[in-house]
């Protein structure tokens, strides 16, 4: 049976010029330090339906909310781990249900929609979803990364992306990782992980630096920006807003470059 994995955190995130990032990577110094993967590229492939129903009502900031993505750390092989997950998030809060897969089996599900055999709640979950929305596979998204955690607290997380990339073509995560840049070269998203309140250091770190959240969502982003380039759509219907699942409350989950 696949392994699952849960997570329930507050995520923040800042938009960086290349000079705030060098200047707050020297701050953080002290109380971070690089994970044991060091700079790595995550890949993504993001779902959807045939309306592109679950990012547009994303990005009209519900309470709730939910995306649907398969995810891998490099360019895997037949050896590599993958990763299907919901990621949901309600009321500022993030959760997400993931379970691990083999390439063949990831394959398998952007082909077909074919899930491994379980019973775990985690798989009953995605099975619902993939039977409610029959997502399919819409934009390859991927990026570099650096990873940091906490020096006292491990589940103190910060991230720092760069070569936002993505395309809708080769549609398959063993294909590479090469895409159109969907943020500027010389920015970077960072992302602010914490399981509960932000520390007060943390906080005043970011407020001598004049650094506020802001809302960026990758797959928004591609979305937005491809739809600056053709019509927009009709808006969401009510019937649209309202058809979304919400599988039990959330408090209760546990330029092309290479």
């Amino acid at each position: 049976m696949a392994t699952t994995y849960t997570f329930a955190r507050m995520e923040k995130k800042y938009l960086l010029s290349a000079s705030q990032y060098e200047t707050l990577r020297m701050q953080l110094e002290p109380y971070f330090q690089i994970d044991a993967y060091g700079k790595h590229t995550i890949c993504n492939i993001y779902f959807d339906t045939d309306n592109d129903l679950l990012i547009r009502r994303s990005i009209e900031k519900p309470v709730y909310k939910e995306k649907l993505r398969l995810r891998s750390y490099g360019i895997p092989n037949q050896d590599s781990t993958l990763f299907l997950e919901i990621k949901k998030k309600y009321k500022k809060v993030v959760y997400k249900r993931r379970i691990s897969l083999s390439l063949p089996q990831a394959q398998g599900y952007l082909q077909s929609g074919q899930l491994p055999q379980g019973d775990g709640q985690i798989l009953k979950e995605l099975r619902y979803f993939t039977d409610f929305y029959h997502p399919k596979p819409r934009v390859f998204l991927a990026y570099d990364r650096i990873a940091m955690a906490g020096r006292e607290n491990q589940e103190l997380r910060v991230t720092f992306d760069q070569n936002i990339r993505c395309r809708e073509d080769r549609l398959d995560l063993s294909l590479g990782d090469d895409g159109a840049l969907i943020l500027p070269q010389g920015q970077y998203l960072m992302e602010l992980k914490v399981p509960g309140a932000f520390p007060l250091w943390l906080t005043r770190i970011l407020s001598s630096q004049k650094l506020y959240p802001t809302s960026y969502s990758k797959y928004g982003s591609f979305y937005t920006q491809k739809l600056s380039q053709h019509l927009h759509p009709e808006p969401l219907s009510d019937n649209d807003l309202s058809n979304v699942i919400y599988l039990g409350h959330p408090s209760s989950l546990s330029a092309r470059v290479r």
